[in-house]
């Protein structure tokens, strides 16, 4: 039994897909009718993307004839020619593993549709036709095409029976690419009240949208289309991928720049330059988009939506038989066409059509985190941006403070009692408290930063606490715990010469009782001092300096604790800047350990519980997407290459999961304090997770990743 479960742990840790997915958008240089000469253009597109690596590649609208046709579009020969083109280009990418989408238009009974024929290994899995038809300005589309039909329709084309209509979706039903569900909408459709993609998105589960489009440019289009865009992808929590037509459209009143954008969750990940027609590449990650709907307790349907269209069944390997029925305004359909045996005989590569090519398999179009074409920023709390930084560094510091304020004054509290250490995190609350309480308006000497030293307090940390306090017009006062915790080591017959954990945590709970009743002698509150990587990682005495009474910085990272320091500096200056400067550049330390022989720290928590831009980087990735530790490893060891090595960065992921499970119960009892970010550790907000919980699995996972 152990033997499956170590082998199974091994799987998932040494070799499996972190849910990166390639997605491209690309503009094929085409001439306005030339059908034949645009075929041989999509083909050279598609193999161009395959040799990439993509795994789905969009093409602008109608590119097979041209979007700027016109009348022309209602001709049986351009019509017959589209038909045939497909069936070309279907056959000469058939070995090819990468599902793309070909604009041409379809013509059926007597109707003539705009659509997007979505394609895979030689197999027209489906015509998406466009729903919304502009007929405004310069757009004429009512003139030739018809929307939509509600419900799919079958029809023969390009020699394969196939289903048109709006609103369809296409699943992969490959091994471990279940989450490859991917939904085509048709330029317009984006810019609709209500669009498409949305019940795609919800009620088929579409993680990746495809835009074929034909946009033309006017001045200051391209920035509300890409907040479109990049707005469509967060909303549904997928990856848009959106194709511009371009060079070769007629320009007789219009022009087209070609510009492609893939966005994810709101961001846009890739986007060409106007007028370059290039290919936009990006790699899309499915685990964290599935992880956002899943946390979104209002990731629903609404019932007063029309429901969803078709859904097709699709493989990389080759031929998915079969498809899903039309589903009716109710959003009620028909059973799939293909079984469960259908779908394992495919997943294994057995029972391939003829006319897949023998042998042909589809490569790892599901990516690891080491393979992936991605930036995965060291400091994830942190924004790049300079200006970015001191944007979000003033946010939080007005969040911080607002929430302090709010406290004191629903408390009716005049008085505010800090422990003042000289380090990063004390410093950074009693800024907070300032702010606060000139907020309020009421005068600073209000504020007690109390100066505990003990047995590891150096002369560089109390000598910084004492100026930033002065300087601040802070109340100050110094109280050594030399005495009582020396008396107290006597009551419980402790050697002080066994500098155990004992010996520290009798420091930390008797700086928390001098608190205490500092406060209550004043009628003040304590404000709480340690961060969201302590919390993290329980490096806090319990019922010590884990306890206040409102705790300032509970959900702001050490990392971006740095940077809210040097922020202040920066807007203080003079001699307050220069200790602040001084404190950044101290050594991060409990202070608990008595001094090196030339009084400089000896206990550096960096040390002992590891390099916090490490930690950081892994709670943030477990917390705000769920990542599995073989995902976070990988990922940190692109971020930190060159930094950390491989056997380094797994050390410390150890550590951090040890930790963070066995530590729980501190956090099962934290004291109030603001949310600032959206990670956070509250146990009455956003982390409910039992004191009792194994890190079994968690670990063995680590393990399997030291195979």
């Amino acid at each position: 039994m152990d033997e499956l479960f170590t082998r199974a742990a091994g799987g998932v840790g040494a070799g499996a897909g972190d849910g990166f997915f390639r997605v491209a958008a690309a503009t094929p240089k085409i001439r306005v009718a030339d059908v034949e000469g645009n075929a041989r253009s999509i083909v050279g597109c598609v193999r161009e993307a395959a040799g990439r690596g993509v795994g789905a590649l969009v093409l602008p609208e109608l590119c097979l004839t041209g979007y700027t046709c016109a009348d022309l579009f209602l001709d049986r020969t351009l019509l017959r020619s589209c038909e045939a083109a497909l069936a070309v280009i279907l056959r000469e990418t058939a070995d090819l593993p990468i599902l793309y989408t070909v604009g041409l238009p379809v013509a059926s009974d007597e109707a003539i549709y705009n659509c997007a024929a979505v394609c895979c290994r030689g197999r027209l899995l489906g015509l998406a036709a466009k729903m919304h038809l502009p007929n405004y300005g310069e757009f004429y589309e009512r003139r030739w095409f018809t929307p939509a039909q509600l419900n799919s329709v079958h029809l023969s084309y390009a020699g394969q029976e196939v289903l048109m209509g709006g609103k369809g979706t296409f699943r992969c039903v490959d091994p471990g690419m279940e989450d490859v569900v991917i939904g085509v909408e048709i330029c317009e459709d984006l810019w609709v009240p209500e669009p498409p993609s949305i019940d795609m998105a919800l009620r088929q589960g579409a993680t990746i949208i495809l835009n074929p489009s034909a946009s033309d440019e006017i001045i200051g289009k391209a920035e509300y289309r890409r907040q479109l865009v990049s707005q469509q992808s967060a909303r549904l929590y997928c990856a848009y991928a959106y194709a511009d037509a371009g060079e070769g459209e007629s320009t007789t009143d219009l022009v087209f720049a070609g510009e492609n954008l893939i966005a994810e969750n709101g961001a846009i990940l890739a986007k060409t330059p106007l007028f370059s027609c290039e290919m936009a590449v990006a790699d899309v990650d499915l685990d964290r988009l599935v992880a956002e709907r899943r946390r979104s307790t209002t990731w629903a349907p609404s019932p007063f939506t029309m429901g969803g269209g078709a859904e097709g069944r699709f493989s990389f390997r080759g031929r998915a038989r079969g498809c899903a029925g039309p589903l009716n305004p109710m959003g009620e359909g028909g059973e799939p066409e293909m079984s469960g045996e259908d779908v394992e005989t495919l997943a294994t590569g057995a029972g391939r059509d003829s006319d897949t090519p023998a042998g042909s398999e589809a490569p790892q179009l599901v990516r690891s985190a080491l393979d992936a074409d991605r930036v995965f920023p060291r400091m994830p709390f942190v924004p790049a941006d300079h200006g970015d930084l001191a944007a979000r560094c003033e946010e939080i510091f007005g969040l911080q403070a607002a929430g302090l304020k709010t406290r004191l004054a629903h408390t009716c509290t005049k008085h505010a009692v800090i422990g003042l250490s000289g380090g990063l995190d004390s410093t950074l609350a009693l800024l907070v408290t300032v702010r606060a309480f000139d907020a309020l308006g009421l005068p600073r000497q209000g504020i007690l930063a109390a100066s505990m030293p003990g047995f590891g307090t150096t002369v560089r940390t109390k000598s910084n606490a004492q100026s930033l306090a002065e300087s601040l017009g802070v109340s100050f006062r110094e109280i050594s715990i030399h005495k009582a915790v020396e008396q107290h080591f006597a009551d419980i017959d402790h050697d002080p010469a066994v500098t155990d954990v004992t010996y520290e945590n009798s420091q930390a709970r008797e700086r928390t009782q001098i608190l205490m009743d500092l406060a209550n002698q004043a009628g003040g509150m304590v404000i709480g001092t340690g961060d969201l990587s302590e919390l993290a990682l329980g490096w806090a005495t319990y019922n010590g300096d884990h306890m206040s009474m409102y705790a300032v910085n509970a959900s702001v990272p050490k990392t971006l604790v740095r940077h809210l320091v040097r922020y202040a500096a920066g807007l203080y200056g003079g001699q307050i800047e220069a200790t602040l400067l001084d404190i950044l550049d101290t050594p991060v330390s409990p202070e608990l350990l008595p001094p090196t022989g030339d009084g400089e720290i000896a206990q550096k928590t960096e040390d002992l519980v590891g390099p916090y831009e490490l930690h950081d980087f892994f709670v943030y990735h477990l917390l705000r997407f769920g990542f599995t530790p073989g995902k976070i490893f990988r990922m940190a060891c692109r971020s930190f290459e060159g930094v950390y090595d491989r056997a380094t960065i797994l050390a410390w992921l150890r550590v951090f999961y040890r930790r963070f499970f066995a530590q729980q119960f501190k956090r099962s009892c934290l004291p109030d304090g603001p949310k600032v970010g959206s990670v956070t550790l509250s146990p009455r907000g956003d982390w409910r997770m039992p004191s009792d919980a194994s890190a079994r699995l968690w670990l063995a996972e680590i393990d399997a990743l030291e195979a």
